[in-house]
């Protein structure tokens, strides 16, 4: 198998500190900017898994940085530029600690939600009569607070005004990018036959000024369906064929673990790793519309270095 980056700790010129995520490890330098290195790490239910997936960082890297591009007109955004295949610079901005999550279908948590009886989620009625991946009437807006670590939790639009997380004016300006960039992201979906499903955005204040960081329409961040075929399978009560972190959900469910207390992580055979690089990879070749070249992985932590190190010398 190739191999994957699972962890990080780079010292790259003027370095003042660094962050590990659960996938992202972020590397502020003293001029202003970010590293942002897209390790091979895979979360789910907020706990990371035992072992990384070779590409994995690569194709979200690639595919934010592809959209990032496509939809600066709409927001300005952090990226600056991505000197190697796993890593993106950009300007540093005080993040909003609020994801802000849009969901077209009934899917995922909002169907979890939905089964277990709730008809309200984040202070928004989801309408009766649903079955799982349906399509919501209107796009629906699900916030959730940004957790360092553990779970984020669903909050409501009033909560956040009435908290004093974000004055009004900002949330309402927040939720317009938001709905923008869901609407130019399931039209460039469309174009590749596939239907974003939801996904969440995440932004930043820098001199007062609203940016979209850290990634877009990723794997890890969204939903994908298949658009062929869907009507029928919604018809007949099929699950969807999707592009989309799901399916590592769902094997892990199947191998008892939620993330709840009390509950062991299985153990992730090289076949199923195997498996989610191929998915990880088939995404990117699906939703870009181009060949996926893989990088050079004998030495990922050197590459990286290097090809970091030569684009901050060229500044």
């Amino acid at each position: 198998m190739s191999q994957a980056i699972t962890e990080s700790n780079f010292h790259f010129k003027g370095q003042k500190s660094v962050y590990h995520g659960k996938v992202r490890d972020v590397y502020t330098l003293d001029n202003g900017l970010l590293v942002m290195v897209a390790s091979d790490r895979i979360s789910a239910f907020d706990h990371i898994l035992p072992k990384g997936i070779p590409f994995k960082g690569q194709v979200l890297n690639q595919v934010a940085t592809m959209f990032l591009e496509a939809t600066k007109d709409i927001v300005p955004n952090w990226l600056i530029a991505t000197p190697d295949p796993s890593v993106a610079v950009g300007i540093a901005c005080e993040p909003i600690r609020i994801e802000m999550v849009i969901r077209g279908y009934l899917s995922g948590h909002a169907a979890r939600e939905y089964k277990a009886g709730r008809r309200v989620l984040c202070g928004v009625t989801m309408p009766e009569g649903m079955i799982e991946n349906d399509r919501f009437p209107e796009p629906i807006i699900t916030p959730a607070t940004k957790a360092d670590e553990g779970h984020d939790e669903d909050i409501s639009r009033e909560e956040i005004i009435a908290r004093g997380i974000l004055p009004e004016e900002t949330y309402q300006q927040l939720e317009k990018y938001t709905r923008a960039l869901f609407q130019r992201g399931t039209e460039m979906a469309a174009k590749q036959g596939l239907i974003l499903v939801d996904t969440k955005y995440e932004f930043g204040l820098k001199d007062g000024e609203i940016y979209l960081i850290d990634e877009i329409h990723t794997p890890d961040s969204s939903r994908y369906f298949y658009a062929d075929g869907y009507e029928e399978r919604q018809a007949k009560g099929e699950a969807q064929k999707q592009l989309s972190k799901e399916f590592v959900r769902q094997w892990l469910i199947e191998n008892g673990f939620q993330g709840l207390e009390g509950q062991t992580m299985p153990v992730m055979p090289d076949e199923f790793v195997q498996t989610v690089t191929d998915r990880y990879i088939e995404l990117y070749e699906k939703i870009t519309g181009k060949s996926f070249v893989k990088s050079d992985t004998s030495d990922i932590a050197d590459r990286i270095q290097k090809n970091v190190d030569d684009f901050l010398e060229s500044l």
